[in-house]
């Protein structure tokens, strides 16, 4: 970048998981490498996939990939707001990090003001200290009927008059109508900051594509900063829980380094959280990690993952009513591999009381005290105030690390400890089952190694042969290279630099009429 760079940008999309996290990801990574100063920046994110920053507050995980690309610790500054659905029609409200209690839509829409001026307060500290500031937004700018509460998109940028480059998934066919759509559908005010377009995830020769491109660019009078290409090499982190179907992979894993693969089957529920725990796994040569929501999907795997939930009894309900349950406890019952973590773990104990709240369903409110699946000695007990901290200990010589976000408590336990956090017992360890409260714990690679030779001895997998040095730091550092790479190679970055530095008044071509007006 020529000269000193200061400024914002804001990264808009025209569908949830368009690319925007990635290409925030990416910019940020390509700044710092080239000294930049540069934060990132999510003023309102709906994500049950979150870590826990130093302090203990939570934070979306993107913004915790995208702080690691500028070579920051995670911090509630970049994500102020985040939301955290347990139900269709309620989530929980995590402001600067604490939970402050569970919203509807019109309950937020009460708060707007307030969250508007914590949201202010936050992106202007950044840009006071840092040089530049990439913005993401939330789901799409098109959500009209959303406008008036709006805290990430066009509300942001209008607020702190940010430039926006809209990014459009063209895998999922008809970006140029997403595109040319989306800035159609805006009032006048917010039309005039969409200064340009990037198009996401393409395959094949540019050029036939460049037509498409040279005709949205006459249609609306805003250039395509460029055209990136599809990279099957990017998948960890991923957020937007779109990405997590049942029967699809997790990851590409090379070939195991003996003859055995091992097999993983991870079990999607409705309320999944903290999905990303077992991308650890599926960065192990030899591993295949798929996504599962019926028993036959079950039976061949060596290992099964019941992974977080944000609504632990609601979502044991789901378990059970596909049969899940039963498939778990019967190969409890014949020694094969079952891991719990979190919500997950909690679901194998003998009883879980909620005295947190009661979830709805359709068949009304569901009770406060309900029955595990009984896979492990262990009663759980819903509390506040919320965990929320990350922390370190070790499991026999290795040290493990992660983080914990729950309400869930141990009251009792007859069980082996698996970990030990703080000097204190955490977790069980019952001949082939395990759980732990902890999340981010398999990305212990020491720890992680030695667990997989011993599942790969319980699920009959001699040959299986864990390989020697994965390390996850090293391949999720490897992505975030790759993103910068590829946006220094397929992005117009001077025009990117305008941007930045002068505002959507610097753009290339900004058209000063607005689609659709007479």
């Amino acid at each position: 970048m020529s000269g000193a760079l200061r400024g914002a940008l804001l990264i808009a999309g025209t569908t949830s998981d368009a690319g925007k996290s990635v290409v925030v990801a990416g910019i940020c990574r390509m700044l710092a490498r080239r000294g930049v100063r540069v934060a990132p920046f999510k003023a309102q994110n709906m994500s049950n996939n979150s870590v826990v920053t130093l302090d203990g507050g939570e934070i979306g995980r993107a913004q915790a990939l995208q702080a690691r690309a500028c070579g920051l610790e995670p911090s509630v500054r970049f994500n102020p707001v985040l939301l955290k659905p347990g139900s269709d029609r309620r989530s929980q409200l995590v402001v600067r990090g604490k939970a402050i209690g569970t919203v509807g839509a019109r309950d937020y829409f009460t708060r707007r003001q307030q969250l508007r001026e914590v949201v202010a307060d936050e992106l202007a500290s950044l840009r006071a200290e840092f040089d530049v500031v990439i913005c993401e937004g939330a789901g799409s700018p098109a959500e009209i009927n959303l406008r008036a509460t709006d805290l990430a998109n066009m509300g942001l940028a209008r607020a702190a008059d940010l430039p926006v480059l809209l990014v459009g998934d063209i895998d999922r066919g008809g970006v140029l109508a997403h595109l040319f759509g989306t800035v159609a559908v805006l009032e006048p005010e917010d039309q005039q900051l969409i200064s340009g377009f990037i198009v996401n995830k393409f395959r094949g020769d540019v050029s036939l594509l460049q037509p498409g491109i040279d005709q949205l660019t006459g249609l609306t009078g805003r250039p395509t900063l460029g055209v990136l290409p599809f990279a099957d090499d990017l998948w960890l982190d991923a957020e937007d829980s779109l990405g997590t179907v049942a029967g699809t992979p997790v990851g590409r894993p090379a070939p195991p380094h003996g003859t055995d693969w091992l097999t993983v089957a991870a079990i999607r529920l409705p309320r999944i959280s903290n999905s990303t725990d077992i991308e650890a796994l599926a960065c192990e040569p030899g591993v295949s990690v798929h996504w599962a929501d019926s028993p036959h999907q079950l039976t061949s795997a060596d290992l099964v993952v019941v992974p977080g939930s944000k609504s632990t009894i609601s979502d044991l309900e789901w378990l059970r009513a596909k049969g899940l349950g039963e498939a778990l406890c019967t190969r409890a019952a014949a020694g094969r591999p079952i891991l719990g973590i979190c919500g997950g773990y909690q679901m194998l104990g003998r009883r879980i009381v909620d005295g947190v709240e009661h979830v709805d369903t359709e068949h009304g409110s569901l009770p406060t005290v309900v029955d595990g699946l009984g896979l492990l000695d262990l009663d759980i007990e819903f509390a506040d105030p919320k965990i929320a901290q990350q922390v370190t200990g070790a499991a026999g010589e290795h040290a493990v690390h992660g983080y914990e976000i729950h309400h869930g408590r141990v009251h009792r336990t007859g069980d082996p400890a698996w970990l030990t956090i703080a000097g204190a017992p955490e977790g069980s360890a019952q001949e082939a089952i395990w759980g732990t409260h902890v999340h981010g714990v398999l990305e212990s690679d020491e720890f992680r190694r030695g667990w997989l030779t011993e599942v790969a001895h319980r699920a009959g997998r001699p040959e299986f042969v864990v390989a020697p040095a994965t390390s996850v730091a090293s391949v999720r550092e490897a992505q975030l290279d790759l993103l910068a790479d590829l946006i220094e190679k397929n992005l117009d970055l001077a025009a990117l630099e305008t941007l930045i530095r002068e505002g959507s008044s610097g753009g290339a071509v900004i058209r000063t009429a607005t689609i659709g007006s007479n």
